[in-house]
């Protein structure tokens, strides 16, 4: 049996985001403006099928596929939302599984830390592969599951504000994303993303999944 873990349509990809997948995947890239989905499920081995039943069915063009023991993850994206979204159902039609059968996301930890010493800037910028955090900017980190919801607030975030998007984490037991840029903007940014997260409609996440923590 198949579990649906995160089912999540973009309509649009926002310039940042859409970059730093074309970035970090090793698939067909995409661009500004496209419509995405990603979908997580476990096993993650049963992904490679969902792959191939998304491709034949519709015009898409895959931008990441991960197969993991106990995850597997899939982004599709074209130029046209009605082929992603008809993409979408056929995965699910072959899973035997509905939409609302995915896990609501929960935010797991939700943090602003404001005025970012220039020291530590250095250490977010050695591991974010987006854009570059200065010195005195504000930092948001967000921690979400499953992991693949951190997609979905990285795009609504954009959407919302003139942030600077630092990383994206989709894949493994937590999705994180890390944002920066004043903080009035990453304040805005980040009431979009939580709203869009709290409207994400499925069953109940697992309860032993973690607390959530906000600072």
């Amino acid at each position: 049996m198949v579990d649906l873990r995160t089912y999540v349509f973009l309509d649009a990809m926002q310039p940042q985001f859409a970059s730093y997948v074309a970035s970090t995947a090793r698939g067909y890239l995409p661009v500004s403006g496209q419509a995405a989905l990603y979908i997580e499920i476990a096993p993650g081995i049963a992904i490679n099928r969902v792959t191939d039943i998304a491709l034949k069915a519709n015009d898409v063009r895959p931008a990441l596929q991960v197969v993991e023991r106990a995850f597997g993850v899939l982004e599709v994206h074209s130029e046209s939302q009605a082929e992603v979204l008809a993409a979408g159902k056929a995965m699910l039609d072959y899973l035997d599984l509905d939409e609302k059968e995915r896990l609501r996301p929960r935010v797991m930890s939700s943090e602003i830390i404001t005025g970012v010493d220039d020291y530590q800037t250095m250490l977010i910028n050695r591991m974010r592969q987006g854009n570059m955090l200065l010195g005195g900017e504000t930092l948001y980190i967000l921690e979400t599951h499953p992991a693949g919801y951190a997609v979905l607030a990285a795009n609504e975030a954009e959407k919302a504000a003139p942030i600077k998007l630092l990383e994206v984490r989709p894949i493994g037991a937590f999705g994180r994303l890390y944002l920066g840029g004043a903080e009035a903007d990453i304040r805005a940014a980040v009431d979009a993303a939580e709203a869009a997260l709290a409207a994400v409609d499925g069953r109940a996440d697992e309860p032993d999944a973690g607390k959530k923590k906000k600072g």
